[in-house]
């Protein structure tokens, strides 16, 4: 499965941007989807993931309220709708899959998308 994140780049505080995810591959449908961020100096940490069906999500609980994942298997395309932005959010943001249930542990994920970009200004 090849993954590919649409380009963000800058908003401002309060922004409420939507990330997408494509992927080429006959098989999205049957891929957990999760998003990942890492901020400089960081490790990578885990956004929020969805179930292969879309029936599930599962969320940091840290930024459950203020972010939603969704999926569309029809497009192959995961969604990752960020609200309410503040600077700390700025990271480099990357949607991965996975056919584990292990949905939290990066080491669990089998495709990675490059990342993008998202720097939130004050």
């Amino acid at each position: 499965v090849l993954l590919v994140e649409s380009w963000l780049g800058l908003v401002q505080t309060g922004g409420s941007p939507r990330l997408s995810c494509a992927a080429r591959g006959p098989t999205f449908s049957t891929y957990n989807m999760g998003w990942f961020r890492q901020a400089p100096g960081k490790e990578r940490e885990f956004v929020v993931a969805i179930k292969w069906s879309g029936g599930a999500t599962y969320y940091n609980d840290s930024m459950k309220g203020r972010f939603t994942i969704s999926r569309d298997n029809g497009k192959k395309t995961v969604y990752l709708q960020l609200n309410s932005l503040k600077p700390e959010d700025t990271a480099v943001y990357y949607c991965a899959a996975t056919k584990s249930s292990g949905y939290r542990d990066a080491l669990n994920y089998n495709y990675w998308g490059q990342g993008t970009q998202v720097t939130v200004s004050s």
